[in-house]
């Protein structure tokens, strides 16, 4: 079911940046199995995330791995956590498959 049609200002309050994931984090305090991440988004500065990708992801798999961001939504409490971001994926089924760049680029680079 396509959502509501917004604006291109709507659109544009959205800020998408690319960040390279330097730690992770298991999460046992979460309803849901999940990460912790700390996420460089470069001059941006360093955001928490929690993230429920641990059965298509590794630890190994994420970390220094690129991946796309909204960085300015509200914080989020989760259990003892803030999630200070939302890294975005593709529902696939009950998993989510991340969005990344094909190629590498600095760290907060906003996405258009």
């Amino acid at each position: 079911m396509q959502k509501e049609t917004i604006s291109f200002e709507d659109f544009n309050k959205i800020d998408l940046r690319i960040g390279t994931i330097i730690e992770i984090k298991d999460f046992p305090k979460a309803r849901n199995p999940s990460y912790q991440l700390k996420i460089d988004f470069g001059k941006l500065g360093i955001f928490n995330s929690s993230a429920q990708i641990t059965k298509l992801y590794s630890k190994e798999d994420l970390l220094n791995k690129q991946i796309i961001a909204i960085i300015n939504f509200k914080s989020k409490q989760i259990a003892n956590f803030k999630s200070e971001c939302l890294i975005l994926g593709i529902q696939n089924g009950e998993e989510v498959v991340l969005l990344k760049s094909l190629k590498k680029v600095q760290n907060g680079t906003r996405v258009s």
